[in-house]
């Protein structure tokens, strides 16, 4: 058997016990290693359903660019796609992404332009809006805009579900995963809760975005707005994708917090995984300490994979310049 392209090998990840990390936790807990993933992500899913969706909707026609902003791992999805199906890519980042992230989009063959993070989303600098202004400018290209496009949350109802519910032989009864643009999690948690409506969905957010207050209260509060480092979760403006109605609850993960049990899971696991999956498992052990009980069973998604952070997270002078080792 084999695949006739690297996107037919997307999907089909597979889910590991934590040991370590999760002693003395009651009831199972299990990481989906999303780095399996040809493009070693778990935006792989949603980067082909995109372009696929586009392409059969009109919107993306032979010999066309694909431009997008990007905190690096979705670039790599819509790349490998392109790739395969013969597009060029534009890949607008914010200065705050690492640089092996611009490195290995260029290496897969597009073009990357890098904004400030410090500004506003609807400042004309920031790289929501270079991204929309590039796809405008640019003849026959296509804008999937992640944040908003639905065949996001589309591509976990139909695949990382389905999923989940068969590796788990429907014994799930926790989901925590770290929420960006929130197709991850709503999709996931949507085809999971037809299922089993008492399956709980844990949404990880980080200190400077807005989506744990605006659950709790419905109200979006700027005061909540700050740089963070962590890269890719949280927001500064609520996506589509994000369906409140499907995360029971939301929470928030320090920086540090994250850093540190991202290189635990390496050291103690053997999973050399990505920053925010350091957010997803600090956080979702944070609840589990208090709510699981022995029967229960906890996914945590891991989202990408250790390469994208060798100059940050996984290097000893950067954690000490920060404070953090």
């Amino acid at each position: 058997m084999y695949f006739n392209n690297v996107i037919e090998a997307i999907g089909n990840t597979p889910l590991v016990k934590l040991n370590k990390v999760a002693d003395g936790i009651k009831g199972t807990v299990l990481a989906k290693v999303e780095y399996f993933n040809p493009g070693n992500s778990v935006k792989d899913r949603m980067a082909i359903k995109m372009i696929e969706d586009a392409e059969q909707a009109g919107l993306l026609k032979p010999g066309g660019t694909i431009i997008e902003g990007t905190s690096g791992n979705t670039g790599m999805g819509l790349a490998l796609a392109a790739i395969a199906k013969g597009y060029q890519c534009i890949f607008v980042m914010s200065d705050k992404q690492s640089k092996e992230k611009q490195d290995i989009l260029r290496a897969v063959g597009a073009q990357v332009v890098v904004c400030p993070v410090d500004v506003a989303p609807e400042d004309p600098r920031s790289y929501y809006s270079v991204a929309k202004r590039l796809s405008e400018e640019t003849p026959n290209s296509f804008y999937p805009n992640q944040y908003d496009n639905m065949s996001n949350t589309a591509a976990h109802y139909e695949g990382t579900g389905p999923e989940l519910w068969k590796q788990t032989e429907g014994s799930i009864t926790h989901l925590a995963c770290g929420v960006g643009t929130g197709g991850t999690i709503c999709g996931t948690a949507k085809y999971l809760k037809e299922q089993n409506p008492a399956i709980v969905a844990v949404g990880l957010d980080t200190y400077g975005s807005v989506f744990k207050k605006y659950k709790e209260t419905g109200i979006f509060d700027e005061n909540e707005i700050y740089p963070y480092k962590t890269e890719g979760i949280g927001e500064d403006i609520l996506p589509k994708n994000v369906n409140f109605d499907l995360i029971d609850l939301f929470i928030k993960v320090t920086d540090q917090d994250a850093a540190v049990m991202t290189r635990r899971l390496a050291k103690e696991e053997g999973l050399f995984v990505g920053w925010s999956c350091g957010s997803a498992v600090h956080g979702a052990l944070e609840y589990a300490k208090e709510h699981l009980k022995e029967e229960d069973v906890m996914v945590i998604i891991l989202p990408d994979h250790g390469t994208r952070y060798l100059g940050k997270i996984y290097n000893d002078d950067w954690m000490r310049e920060q404070g953090w080792l």
